[in-house]
């Protein structure tokens, strides 16, 4: 499983013009799934994104999570980190999971979200959809997280 994670002030995704999430400071994350990951890969990907230390300290060091600093989550899914471009000049996405395995691990990783920061924190894309995501990167900062069964804990 990919995360793709931005540290933002803000960031709204948009269906059809329709604005169907918003989030103050906090990560944007952008999440493809692989066709071997399981739950356990997205418990894992969400137990880092929640304990990430991207936002600073007093002392202006990057020393705190999003759990630390209370900020909201927008996960949005992105087949596409999971292309192969290795080659050509088109990308492939057989390194990407089949629709319904997608779709499973990402509610999984929403209701894992939901559960380690509260509902009210976390917000999402949709699944599927063509989607616009609007967002102000805070530093920039971005990140580039991947979890697979072969990863060690911590």
């Amino acid at each position: 499983m990919i995360g793709l994670l931005q540290r933002v002030s803000e960031a709204r995704v948009t269906v059809d013009r329709l604005e169907i999430a918003r989030i103050a400071a906090g990560l944007v994350v952008l999440l493809a799934v692989e066709p071997s990951d399981t739950d356990a890969e997205a418990d894992r990907l969400l137990d880092r994104l929640t304990r990430y230390r991207v936002f600073p300290d007093p002392e202006g060091r990057m020393n705190l999570s999003l759990a630390d600093t209370g900020g909201s989550l927008l996960l949005v899914p992105q087949f596409t980190l999971a292309a192969d471009t290795g080659k050509g000049l088109r990308p492939s996405f057989t390194g990407a999971a089949g629709p319904e395995s997608g779709r499973a691990l990402f509610e999984i990783a929403v209701r894992r979200a939901r559960h380690l920061l509260g509902t009210e924190r976390v917000a999402t894309g949709e699944f599927g959809a063509h989607m616009q995501v609007s967002l102000t990167n805070d530093g920039p900062v971005t990140f580039w997280l991947r979890v697979s069964a072969l990863s060690a804990p911590g």
